[in-house]
């Protein structure tokens, strides 16, 4: 009698926890809770546990009617080719808003793509961490026009330190650098928060329009930005390479208007047109390092520094900062996705994580 009682209880419990699973998987199919990577060159969605939209940042309108026509890559195959009744944008400049309306439209587009037209009921968003209240005001007033109830912000460094996995809410010392589209963070963290940090608008835009400026002014050749960032990502560098290449490039003759082809040295285009650049953000990586207090400091010089974001992609980089920190440079699997991924983390380990968003002021 008492074994057909403990029989009957189990399948009861069984039958809950089979209830129980079903009902979490039904909320979790129609949960819009996202994570918003809104970068300057690229916007990425995390929604669940995957991301699920990696588009460029950018937007085409007409000029007649203001009505956005093409948003990501559809916009991105119109550059250059679009005639006076359409204007391509990029509504980020330097990891902040330029543009609320069309930043406002853009996000709406692809909330409604990830989400299948249904209101987000909560959205985290990785911003830079020299952004002022004024850029996190407008931040949160175009992702809730765009659709979400509730908005949170993560500064870019600390997502991208839990999106590659480091043990952030420890009293360990952490130093990020991340280098995106518009701006370069660097940042040391420890204990959930950021001890000390540098924001410089010198990231891989500055460097892509240095390549179309030496180009311009060595070669009088002008060249298109598309052209520029192919050349960045196939021949560019920060060190000095085993092999180096030369690349032909073809674009318009400033002097006659004839279009024209040169072919320059990875050597010309990494000591003319980058290192300028990478300079500039090694300095910056210098001029936080004297902030270091003294045991982070011991922390930084056992575990080194990550790099991260696209410009960790630049062949060289990590080897330079090497040569002139004398500090190990590790780069994450895959440095695009550290912010989308530890913002992600985060909104789904809101409880744990929640110390580590930017607290709202009451003024906004």
């Amino acid at each position: 009698m008492e074994r057909s009682e403990n029989d009957s209880t189990k399948k009861k419990i069984n039958a809950n926890n089979t209830i129980s699973q079903r009902v979490t998987s039904f909320f979790r199919h129609f949960n819009n809770d996202l994570a918003i990577d809104l970068g300057t060159a690229n916007t990425i969605i995390f929604k669940g546990n995957r991301i699920e939209l990696n588009e460029p940042s950018i937007v085409a309108y007409d000029n007649n009617t203001n009505k956005i026509i093409a948003v990501g890559r559809n916009a991105q195959g119109m550059i250059g080719r679009v005639h006076k009744d359409i204007t391509i944008c990029k509504p980020m400049e330097e990891g902040v808003i330029a543009n609320p309306y069309v930043a406002e439209g853009m996000l709406r587009a692809y909330i409604n793509r990830v989400s299948n037209g249904s209101w987000a009921r909560r959205i985290i968003v990785g911003v830079p961490s020299g952004i002022t209240e004024a850029g996190m005001r407008i931040m949160r007033d175009s992702c809730e026009h765009a659709g979400a109830k509730e908005v949170h912000l993560i500064t870019e460094p600390m997502a991208s330190a839990i999106g590659m996995g480091l043990e952030v809410l420890e009293p360990k010392g952490n130093l990020i650098v991340d280098i995106g589209g518009g701006t370069t963070e660097i940042a040391v963290i420890a204990l959930g928060g950021i001890v000390c940090k540098e924001s410089i608008k010198t990231a891989g835009n500055v460097i892509t329009k240095s390549i179309l400026q030496y180009f311009r002014n060595r070669h009088n050749l002008e060249i298109g930005e598309a052209t520029a960032e192919g050349l960045k990502i196939a021949g560019g560098s920060a060190y000095k390479m085993d092999k180096e290449a030369s690349v032909v490039v073809k674009g318009r003759d400033i002097v006659t208007g004839i279009p024209k082809s040169i072919q320059i040295s990875s050597v010309d285009l990494r000591e003319n047109a980058i290192n300028p650049s990478v300079k500039i953000i090694i300095d910056a990586i210098i001029n936080l390092l004297v902030k270091i207090p003294p045991e982070l400091a011991s922390d930084i010089f056992d575990r080194g520094l990550w790099l991260t974001g696209g410009g960790a992609l630049l062949r060289g980089l990590n080897k330079r900062i090497e040569e002139v920190t004398k500090l190990p440079v590790s780069i994450p699997e895959n440095p695009l996705l550290t912010v989308a991924l530890g913002t992600g983390i985060v909104l789904n380990n809101l409880k744990l994580y929640r110390n580590v968003l930017i607290k709202q002021s009451p003024y906004l």
